[in-house]
């Protein structure tokens, strides 16, 4: 693995990731392909916008054109795809979007790696388990997503093993569980609490706020990931998490203490439709390779915070046009 294509590659985790491979291997050349949707920011990564070791290329993944084309000219050996719509609130309002890129997306990608005998790596999502009311979900659970971004995902998922299966690709999948950090677009829960409760707006939580997350620090799953594609089991599906969970309204009230700010900025909004009351996954199988988690939820919102209060620059620009409109439609006028 020496030239890597990553795909969704400008969003949240996938630039994460690339800045994580730069500094990790100093001979691993990183070309970024995106499409630059809303949520893709050439921002997040201006800080390695001069690596010579560093090309982005903007298209979109269900051109298979313009994907054979980066392939070739970079002479690409691994795909490693974080493109896909993820909001599930979005899913919900159009899923339009979320079937094209996450599924039809994904088979273009596969088709290109099934003719050039490429090593392919999945970013998927716990949320494709559904519901856990008790226990937790290994690898080979049944897929019972319940929402229109979820069942997407679980299609990608099973399109993959379908081309192992059949094509025998060297594909593998990772199902991450929420994840927060620096350059995470602000319509998802965490930056959207951080940075109204900055400006002392309302935080708006869904229904009692006692839904069960694992919130995962970014840099951690990036390191997950590395440890697949370089030591996993092609064919696998790895989940990747902390192995604990927090209720929302609990982070809620971490992040005002953190900031400072009075609990009363929490309101309780109507819950979405289809709400997952909790994800939980065992992680026993990623662990077994060697990695494990350095960050504990308190240690990676800390960080989080931090990095919001910090950079003012990056997020607030972002809080205007297409966001507030969408903003507007998903929690003002469900009141």
């Amino acid at each position: 693995m020496k030239n890597l294509l990553i795909t969704g590659g400008a969003g949240f985790i996938g630039s994460n990731f690339v800045r994580y491979i730069l500094n990790k291997y100093p001979d691993y050349h990183t070309i970024v392909f995106d499409k630059l949707t809303y949520a893709g920011n050439l921002d997040n990564l201006r800080d390695v916008a001069n690596d010579p070791r560093y090309a982005f290329i903007r298209a979109d993944i269900c051109d298979a054109d313009a994907v054979e084309r980066a392939i070739r000219e970079h002479r690409i050996d691994t795909i490693v795809n974080f493109a896909a719509e993820t909001h599930v609130d979005r899913s919900i309002m159009d899923a339009d979007a979320f079937i094209k890129t996450d599924v039809y997306g994904t088979y273009v990608l596969l088709e290109a790696a099934k003719k050039f005998g490429l090593r392919y790596h999945q970013v998927g999502t716990d949320e494709v388990y559904g519901w856990v009311v008790e226990g937790r979900s290994r690898e080979d659970d049944r897929l019972l997503p319940r929402s229109p971004y979820a069942a997407s995902k679980a299609g990608a998922d099973l399109l993959i093993h379908a081309y192992v299966v059949t094509h025998k690709v060297g594909a593998t999948i990772t199902r991450g569980s929420n994840n927060i950090g620096p350059y995470q677009y602000p319509e998802k829960v965490v930056p959207l609490f951080v940075t109204n409760a900055i400006d002392n707006l309302p935080l708006p939580l869904y229904g009692d706020g006692k839904q069960m997350r694992d919130y995962q620090y970014v840099l951690d799953h990036c390191e997950a990931i590395d440890i697949v594609l370089h030591h996993g089991k092609i064919g696998e599906v790895y989940n990747v998490g902390t192995g604990e969970e927090t209720e929302n309204i609990v982070m809620a009230r971490m992040i005002l203490k953190l900031l400072g700010k009075p609990e009363s900025l929490i309101q309780h909004v109507p819950d979405r439709p289809g709400h997952d009351r909790r994800y939980a996954l065992d992680i026993s199988k990623l662990c077994a390779l060697g990695w494990k988690s350095t960050h504990t939820f308190e240690e990676a919102l800390r960080k989080t915070v931090r990095w919001y209060v910090e950079n003012e620059w990056w997020w607030r620009k972002l809080k205007s046009g297409e966001y507030l409109e969408y903003y507007r439609k998903q929690y003002l006028e469900r009141r």
